[in-house]
Formats: structure tokens, sequence, C-alpha cells
């Protein structure tokens, strides 16, 4: 019997506010002492009231926009009862059923060609607990999470395969840092991912019991433990036993997944409205000064790309990766007023180069977009050589001078005149006679040797269409 996987994702976004959701603690504690980054609010003191954060429920609106998501006028806050060491309060402040959006999906482009939808069944606000660590036989706490903001989102039952899980993380990773609401960092735990597993005959309408998965920080981590669970539940109803409901610890070290405990239903903690929060009131006038920029979409601008200037899929995905890498390909392409594809090639050859080595973002560079455009037709008149001009990028980032000012003050302006190159591959050929015998006696490709021994000559600066003809007269 052939057997098909049911997915669905709990996903927790940390919001990049500057502020934690309900006091002026800093909400970004990453890199800093346990317990320094808290005050009575956050860590559930007596006689403490929390106050919203109201940048939270505005990126909340943005990612609830993108997602496709209803967007309700009134919501509520609710506690979730339940202890453990590091819920200083023994509730967690969160949303239950009046959530502030409903409803949702987001569309995946898969690499094998097919689009997956994946709807959105939840999408609430709520805070952070704190971090337990276990160390020498100690369970240290560390309460500097508390009280960070969050958005909790999970998926319908819609997703078939460990790729495709992989892939809406990777899509919701592009669409959070595209709108600007987290840095979407997955081993600094800015987004989170728990995942539920079943299995059943393929085919088949109904959903078996499944199993959670846990302790996953990165992308990759989460395809190798749900590829692996689903092949455990394979062989286990295989060999005539059934999958109990539980959730599982995946050991990215070992490989393995380990169980934890018995998985937890709503009842448990028994959820009430919180009492010392109003409703928050999301008023048309509020709601419109924050839609008032929202963004062309990745997804969408990918598409785009594609349609408008005959992009292959790969450029497009490429240029729409980040959204300040996307905008500053358009702005290159604007002030180049040419070849889509030509601009394409030299953002992702010569700029993401740069980018990766710097550790840069596209709207940090000197190189502008307009510096790009320059170097590019400076390459297309013949001006510099390609070699040159991909040199140019690196000193104009290194320098912040425009081009033409680098090739006059640097002589990097390509050598054309037919006269002195010739006199330069004249020299190199009486200087290797070796070399001449064995090109005559057929081994042709040695013709590049040549070019670079000229290119060594002239300092890279000789046009190398012309070094060839030339050379190709002298060595018959």
């Amino acid at each position: 019997m052939e057997y098909e996987a049911i997915i669905g994702l709990e996903t927790h976004i940390q919001l990049n506010t500057e502020t934690k959701i309900f006091c002026n603690c800093k909400a970004d504690s990453w890199g800093e002492p346990p317990n320094t980054n808290i005050c009575p609010v956050c860590t559930g003191q007596p006689g403490v009231l929390p106050v919203l954060n109201k940048a939270v429920a505005e990126k909340a609106v943005l990612l609830a926009t993108a997602m496709h998501a209803e967007v309700q006028r009134v919501s509520y806050f609710d506690r979730k009862n339940y202890f453990y060491p590091d819920l200083p309060k023994g509730y967690q402040i969160t949303q239950f059923d009046r959530p502030i959006a409903i409803g949702g999906y987001l569309d995946l482009p898969m690499p094998e060609g097919y689009t997956r939808r994946v709807s959105i069944i939840k999408l609430h606000i709520e805070e952070d607990a704190g971090k337990t660590k276990h160390a020498n036989g100690y369970r240290l706490i560390d309460f500097n999470r508390c009280g960070v903001p969050l958005i909790e989102m999970v998926t319908g039952p819609d997703l078939r395969s460990a790729d495709e899980a992989a892939q809406y993380l990777i899509r919701l990773r592009q669409l959070v840092r595209w709108l600007g609401i987290s840095e979407g960092n997955m081993e600094k735990a800015h987004i989170r991912c728990d995942a539920n597993v079943s299995i059943r005959p393929k085919g088949a309408d109904y959903l078996n019991p499944k199993t959670e998965i846990k302790n996953v920080n990165s992308i990759e981590a989460v395809r190798e433990a749900i590829a692996t669970e689903i092949q455990r539940q394979i062989r286990e109803v295989k060999a005539g036993g059934k999958i109990e409901p539980w959730t599982l610890e995946w050991d990215e070290d070992a490989g393995v997944l380990r169980k934890m405990r018995s998985k937890e239903t709503e009842a448990d903690y028994r959820y009430f409205r919180e009492p010392d929060l109003l409703p928050l009131v999301m008023d048309d006038e509020w709601k419109r000064r924050i839609l008032a920029d929202f963004p062309e979409l990745p997804l969408e601008r990918r598409a785009r790309f594609m349609a408008q200037y005959g992009l292959p899929e790969y450029d497009a995905d490429i240029l729409t990766t980040e959204r300040a890498l996307s905008d500053y390909y358009e702005a290159a392409l604007q002030a180049y007023n040419g070849d889509p594809k030509r601009v394409s090639n030299w953002v992702i050859n010569e700029v993401l180069r740069l980018l990766n080595e710097r550790g840069l973002s596209a709207d940090q560079l000197k190189v502008t977009p307009q510096y790009l455009a320059m170097i590019i037709r400076l390459v297309d008149k013949g001006t510099v050589n390609t070699s040159t001009g991909k040199a140019l990028v690196v000193k104009v980032e290194d320098t912040g001078k425009p081009p033409k000012q680098i090739v006059e003050e640097e002589g990097l302006a390509q050598v054309s005149d037919a006269g002195a190159l010739r006199a330069i591959c004249e020299k190199i050929v009486a200087a290797n006679p070796k070399e001449v015998e064995k090109y005559r006696s057929g081994k042709t490709s040695l013709i590049g040797w040549f070019v670079g021994q000229v290119m060594r000559e002239t300092r890279g600066k000789a046009n190398p269409k012309e070094v060839q003809k030339i050379l190709r007269e002298l060595l018959g």
C-alpha cells in the first residue's frame, strides 16, 4: 500500500519591535546575560498591569494582509494557563477564540512546477515565555524572553512532503523580512516551528492520529525531522502497529526523534479572557494608516519580473529573495534603460557576490543602482572590458567614487588601438616560439593562453576580441 504524508506547521514569529509586547523592556535580548532584560511586568509580579505595544498590532495587520487573512475589527486577549518554570505568571497572554485575523493562505510555487496552496487556520498575537536550559544537573531559567512579542500562525493539514514544509518556511521567512516585521533568523529563534505529521493511504480523505515535532531550529532540520518521522510512521503501520499522538523532540546531532510527552489538548489550558487588557479595536482609519505603504509582495513581484521583463524563473527567484535587492535591481534597470537580462546578470553575479562577501544588504551599498548602470554602459561602449567592469564594482564600493572618475584616475580605459595591440601581440608571439609551434601543430586551444599573456602585459586593459583577432592572424 502506498501512503501519503499529511503535514501542518505551527510557527511562532518574533516581531522586531523595540520593546516587548506589554512592557518597556527591550524586545531583543540575543547574546545578553540571563535575566538582565526583565521588569515586574514581564516577570508577572503582583499588582502590575500590562499595556499593549501598538506596534505589535500593526505588524500583525501587515502579516495578516499579506497572508490574505481577514483582519478583525475587534479582537480579545486570553489567558492560557499552564505551569512551567520559565512561565513566571503561571499563564501566557495570548488570543484564543477572537484573534486579530481569521483565515488566509499562502501559495507555494514548488521547484517541480506545481503550486501548493496552504491554508491558515490560526493567526494571533501572544507573548513569549522564558527559556529553560539544562546544565550540569541543574535546570537554569532565563526570563529575558518573557513578554517578547510573537505571532503564532498555524497551517491547515495541507502540506504533503518534507520538501513542501521546507518551502513554506523559506517563503514565510522571505515574507516577514520583506514586510520588515521580523528578522526571520531561525538560528536566533526569530521563527520557531513545530510540525504535526501523520500518514494515510494515498487517496484517502480522513486524518489519522498525528505526532508533533519540536526543537527544530533551521529549515534543513525541519525537512530532515519530518522526512524521518514520515518513514518511521510508515514502518510502524506496515509492521501492524499504530501511531500514538506523542510530542517528539528532534535531536539534530544524532538525527533521531525522541519522545517528550503525550500531547496536550486545548482543554488542558483552561482559556479565559485576560481581565487586565481591553479589547483590541482595529478601526478603519488605523488600518488604513497601517496599510498605506503596503508593498508589492515577493511572489507577485517574482511573477511580474518574468512577465514584464522576460526574466527566467531562476533570475526572478533570486532577485526577489530580499526586498532591498529587488528594489536595487529595478532601480538599476531604470537607470540603464536597456536589456533587463543584462542587468540581472550583473546584479546576480557581481552585486550579490559583493553583498555576500561583505555581509551587506543592497540598500547599504556605495555601488548605487545608478553607478552599476554606468559600469554596464562603460562595458557596452567598449570604454572598459568586462573584467575591468567587474573590478570597477569593487573599486566603486571601496571608494564611493563614480565609475568614470576611477577609470580616468587609474587609466583603466580599454586599449582598442589596433596598432598598439598588434605590437604587443607580435612581442608575445616572438617571445614564445615553443607555444607558437604547438599552436600551429594543431593545439589551437592555446589561443586562450596567448590572449592571457597580452592581457597581463596590458594590465587587463586590452580589448580581448581585438587581441584574439590579431593573434589568429599572426599565428596563422
